[in-house]
């Protein structure tokens, strides 16, 4: 069995796989990390293997807890990859979007593969038939637009995602949502539209934290997978285990 974890801006996701299985998926806030992993390993005291992708550098305690308990590794782009980083600068590359290919090399495999995150940011990721991953696009998220729309006007308030959401605004408030949703739809739209044009039989990957309110406007065809990223750290760590 393998625990895969996930440590964002605000909350740790973690889960425990029986090979390609998901088994268990928790969430929880940073300070109860130690807490929470611990009731992990006792609850499944055969899972024997551990990979940790963080987005915060201070996690030395919590290197620590891993490295005690199982076999771990940290994600980094210079661990053993399933499939060629055709990136120019693959040092930079987030390891959320690495753990986001290395999903669609095991989930769809020799396919043209276009992974969507939506989540502070609107991540775009491609990889191909050949199992190259070439690179994609960066985009503020929804919250990020409705934040900047705030911040850098006088008078526009701070608003949030709803469901109603009109094509022509009749107000302040529903042209920010017109603006802000609907534009981000037309820009996802848009460019599964430009990749389908260059790359056949292409597969898009829907994922993230504003994936269920996005994903129904949407007029392509796509598949909807929340638990794509975990996914994508179970199946670096086995490779690595296979090396």
């Amino acid at each position: 069995m393998n625990l895969v974890v996930d440590i964002g801006n605000s909350l740790v996701k973690a889960a425990v796989f029986q090979e390609t299985e998901m088994l268990v998926k928790t969430i929880f806030p940073m300070s109860d990390f130690s807490e929470k992993i611990l009731e992990i390993r006792n609850s499944y005291p055969k899972t024997g293997a551990a990979i940790l992708s963080s987005v915060i550098k201070e996690v030395k305690d919590e290197v620590s807890l891993l490295q005690e308990n199982f076999y771990f590794l940290q994600l980094s782009s210079n661990l053993a990859l399933p499939f060629k980083n055709c990136y120019a600068t693959p040092d930079t590359l987030g390891k959320d979007r690495i753990a986001l290919v290395a999903a669609a090399v095991a989930g769809f495999p020799y396919k043209n593969v276009l992974v969507i995150d939506a989540g502070t940011c609107i991540t775009f990721d491609f990889k191909n038939k050949k199992e190259e991953y070439l690179g994609g696009a960066i985009s503020p998220g929804l919250e990020m637009r409705f934040k900047a729309l705030h911040k850098f006007t006088a008078n526009l308030p701070l608003l949030s995602a709803e469901g109603n959401v009109k094509m022509i605004g009749d107000s302040t408030k529903s042209s920010i949502l017109s603006g802000v949703i609907n534009g981000i739809t037309a820009e996802i739209d848009g460019t599964i539209n430009a990749y389908s044009s260059k790359y056949e039989d292409l597969t898009v990957i829907f994922t993230g934290g504003d994936q269920q309110i996005l994903s129904m406007r949407l007029k392509n065809s796509i598949f909807a997978n929340s638990n794509f990223l975990l996914e994508g750290l179970n199946h670096i760590l086995e490779f690595n285990k296979n090396q």
